[in-house]
């Protein structure tokens, strides 16, 4: 069986290969590690291996787990990438280097408010349904120019970039050429898009950000 650092030198090698297939500058992917359900433990041999940026699904799973592997090891960066309810505003403002999940606009002024309570300022990005699936958070991609520019002009928020979650059963091209053209509609540059089984597609469509767990951590 191979080795957290294997695994991880396996997955920043495509990365590489694929920034240069695209004709991307080498190192303009970030490579988010999604811990989720993953313990201190599975986590430790991750950042031994070398990786500082993780990324968690929900904020009471990362109080528990992160303050200690953050007093332990320096210089690391908690995204959040699932669901945020208004009610946990305070607590993800608090633990969270960057929320990927704006996607409403009760989220955007609980977070606001949290940002002035605390001083404190994670980078944030709006969630894009760009599936329209019933079942998935994200804002509707024909809203999501507008959205953008409230969370700005209404809630004082700066965004950074937009991110979505094709549907499992389409081919995810589509899916991020959309958020690439909604991108660049509402003047953001940051790209949240693409999985362990289509971060190569993503980085060929221009993500910055490619949220990777199962060919990292394995099966949950």
């Amino acid at each position: 069986m191979s080795t957290a650092a294997e695994r991880l030198a396996d997955i920043r090698n495509r990365i590489a290969r694929a920034e240069r297939i695209a004709r991307r500058p080498a190192g303009a992917t970030t490579l988010v590690a999604v811990s989720k359900t993953f313990g201190q433990e599975d986590i430790r041999e991750v950042i031994a291996a070398g990786q500082r940026v993780f990324g968690e699904n929900r904020v009471q799973e990362a109080k528990a787990k992160w303050p200690e592997l953050r007093a332990e090891t320096a210089g690391l960066e908690l995204h959040l990438i699932g669901p945020l309810q208004s009610n946990k505003a305070a607590e993800a403002v608090a633990l969270f280097d960057v929320i990927h999940t704006v996607d409403r606009d009760k989220i955007a002024g609980a977070l606001a408010a949290e940002t002035a309570a605390q001083g404190r300022r994670p980078r944030l990005f709006v969630q894009v349904n760009t599936g329209l699936e019933e079942q998935k958070a994200g804002i509707d991609p024909r809203e999501a120019v507008a959205f953008v520019e409230r969370c700005r002009s209404v809630h004082g928020l700066t965004i950074e970039g937009l991110m979505c979650i094709p549907p499992a059963e389409d081919s995810p091209g589509p899916h991020f050429a959309l958020l690439k053209k909604l991108a660049r509609e509402a003047g953001v540059e940051g790209l949240s898009m693409g999985m362990s089984s289509d971060f190569e597609t993503a980085i060929d469509f221009g993500a910055t950000h490619v949220r990777v767990g199962s060919a990292l951590f394995g099966a949950r």
